[in-house]
């Protein structure tokens, strides 16, 4: 994939949509939680993007981003984290939660 143009704020900001629409519902707890960790522009023209992608889409910008940005073990262990809270900001972590948690640590080892 070419190379994607984010800061790492909206990096962030686009896991952080991912992991909240993991359940396919996005609620006001995990919207406030992304805007607590990048500004609210960013994360008004990140979410305009992250609308517009599949998730196969959103994956490859993922981790084209991360790999970019050199992302080592201790960043993907932080980001894993506010994914974590992502997940409990609505506190319901339901089993498709738990499944991209998995699936997302899996995938971030990759890096």
């Amino acid at each position: 994939m070419k190379t994607i143009d984010w800061t790492k704020d909206e990096l962030v900001a686009y896991i952080l949509l991912f992991a909240a629409n993991a359940d396919f519902k996005e609620s006001v707890a995990e919207r406030n939680l992304i805007i607590s960790k990048v500004d609210v522009e960013t994360f008004k023209d990140i979410h305009e993007e992250f609308k517009l992608d599949n998730d196969y889409q959103g994956l490859k910008k993922i981790m084209t981003s991360l790999e970019q940005h050199n992302y080592d073990k201790d960043d993907i262990d932080l980001l894993l984290e506010d994914i974590k809270a992502i997940f409990f900001a609505d506190g319901d972590f339901d089993i498709t939660e738990q499944n991209m948690l998995l699936y997302l640590k899996r995938l971030f080892k990759t890096v």
